[in-house]
C-alpha cells in the first residue's frame, strides 16, 4: 500500500513553480548566449540579465545597480561579510546567536583573524533586542547581521529598527533576507539596509541561485576575482535561466495566506498533545512556519517516523539538519538541550491544506502512543 506523500518543509526549499520552470526553458533555448559577448546571442541574454535586475530592485525597493547574482543565500551572505569586512580595518562585528550558518560560520573566520564578534542573545521568544545593538555599537564597529526572519522559529526581527541606528551611527547593515522573502514586506529603504541577501527556491524558484543587494556607494571585495561580472563585484558567467527563473518566481507565492493554516495546525497541535510546545507563539512570525517539542520525544526520531508516514518535516535548518546537535536558535533563546532535541518544524506552502495539518497532528499522536507503548509507558 502506497504512502500519501505530504511536504510540509517549504522552509527549507519550495518546490518550483510551473511559472518558473517555463522562464527557465524559455532562456536556456532562446538566450543561450553568454551575457558578455556583444554579437546577437550575448545581447539576448543580457537583456535577460538587464530586465531580471530592474525587477529585483522594483521589488524591494533598490536601484537596478545594487543588484549582484550569486548562486544563493550563502554566497550572498559570504560575499557580504568577507567582501566588506576585507576592505576594512579589522574591528567588531555585531550579530545574534540565532542568525543562519551562512552568517555564523563566516564571522567565526574572522574572529580566527582577530575580528571581534559580538553575537546577541534573543529573548525567550527569539526576538532579538534593537537596544542591545545599541548598547554594543562603538567606534571600532564595522558591520552589524541581522535576519529578517528566522529560518527555524519564524520570529520578525526588528531590522527597520536596528537598521535606523545603524544609519544614525554610520555603521554598515547586513540583513539576511533569505526567509522573509515572500513571507514579509521587503523595504530596503525603510530598512535602511546597505546589504540585503535573498535565495530563489524558497519562493518557488530554482535552487542554486541568489541575489544580494549592495547600497550605492559601498565597495565589496569580489571573493572570486575573475572575469568582472556583477560590476567587478561577482566574477562568473551569469546563470541566465536561474536568473530568469529567480525573477518569475517574485511575488507569485503569498505566504502571509498561510497564517489561518498555522494557526488551525497549531491549535490541533494543542488539542491532541497538551504538553506540546510552540516556540515563538506569542510574537510575530513567518505565516507559514511552527516550531515546536514534544516531551519525551527525540526530534530525530519523530522526523524519521514521519518519514515513514509519508510527511516532509525539519529538525531545525535545511543546511545542519543532517547533524545530531540540538538547534543552536532554541539553545539561544533560553530552551533546554532535552527541547532543543525534542523539536520539529512544519513550514506550509502553497500546496498545502488543512487535511495535511490534521494529518500531521493525528500521525504525531500515534507515533508517540506506539514509542511510549513500546517503552512500557502505557
Amino acid at each position: 500500500m502506497s504512502v500519501l506523500r505530504r511536504y510540509l518543509d517549504h522552509n527549507a526549499t519550495c518546490p518550483p513553480l510551473d511559472s518558473v520552470l517555463a522562464a527557465m526553458d524559455k532562456a536556456a533555448i532562446h538566450a543561450f548566449g553568454n551575457p558578455s559577448s556583444l554579437h546577437w546571442a550575448g545581447r539576448a541574454a543580457r537583456q535577460i540579465l538587464d530586465d531580471a535586475r530592474e525587477e529585483f530592485a522594483t521589488f524591494i525597493g533598490a536601484e537596478s545597480g545594487a543588484i549582484v547574482f550569486t548562486s544563493g543565500g550563502t554566497e550572498a551572505n559570504n560575499l557580504a561579510i568577507h567582501g566588506w569586512c576585507s576592505a576594512q580595518k579589522p574591528g567588531r562585528v555585531i550579530t545574534s546567536a540565532i542568525e543562519h550558518p551562512s552568517i555564523l560560520r563566516p564571522l567565526e573566520c574572522l574572529e580566527t583573524a582577530g575580528w571581534e564578534i559580538i553575537r546577541l542573545r534573543p529573548d525567550k521568544n527569539g526576538v532579538v533586542s534593537a537596544e542591545d545593538v545599541v548598547a554594543n555599537i562603538n567606534e571600532n564597529t564595522r558591520l552589524v547581521a541581522l535576519m529578517a526572519a528566522n529560518n527555524e522559529t519564524g520570529a520578525i526581527q526588528p531590522v527597520a529598527e536596528v537598521g535606523a541606528i545603524c544609519r544614525e551611527q554610520g555603521t554598515a547593515f547586513l540583513v539576511d533576507a533569505v526567509q522573509a522573502l515572500g513571507k514579509t514586506d521587503i523595504d530596503v529603504r525603510e530598512w535602511n539596509a546597505d546589504f540585503v541577501s535573498l535565495s530563489a527556491h524558497k519562493i518557488g524558484g530554482p535552487r542554486g541561485v541568489g541575489a544580494l543587494m549592495v547600497r550605492r556607494g559601498l565597495k565589496i571585495n569580489e571573493l572570486t576575482p575573475g572575469g568582472g561580472q556583477e560590476r567587478k563585484r561577482r566574477s562568473g558567467t551569469e546563470n541566465v535561466p536561474g536568473i530568469a527563473g529567480f525573477a518569475a518566481a517574485l511575488g507569485k507565492v503569498d505566504f502571509t495566506a498561510l497564517e489561518p493554516l498555522r494557526d488551525g495546525f497549531e491549535q490541533k497541535l494543542h488539542e491532541r498533545l497538551p504538553d506540546a510546545t510552540v516556540f515563538s507563539e506569542n510574537v510575530s512570525r513567518t505565516a507559514n512556519t511552527s516550531m515546536f517539542c514534544v516531551p519525551g520525544m527525540e526530534g530525530e526520531t519523530l522526523l524519521m517516523q514521519l518519514d515513514l508516514a509519508g510527511f516532509a518535516v525539519a529538525s531545525g535548518s535545511a543546511c545542519s539538519s543532517g547533524e545530531r546537535e540540538p538547534s543552536h536558535v532554541l539553545l539561544a533563546m533560553g530552551t533546554t538541550r532535552e527541547q532543543s532535541r525534542s523539536s520539529l518544524r512544519v513550514s506550509f506552502g502553497p500546496s498545502s491544506t488543512m487535511d495535511d495539518a490534521v494529518a500531521l497532528v493525528d500521525e504525531l499522536v500515534r507515533i508517540r502512543e506506539r514509542l511510549m507503548s513500546m517503552a512500557g509507558a502505557l
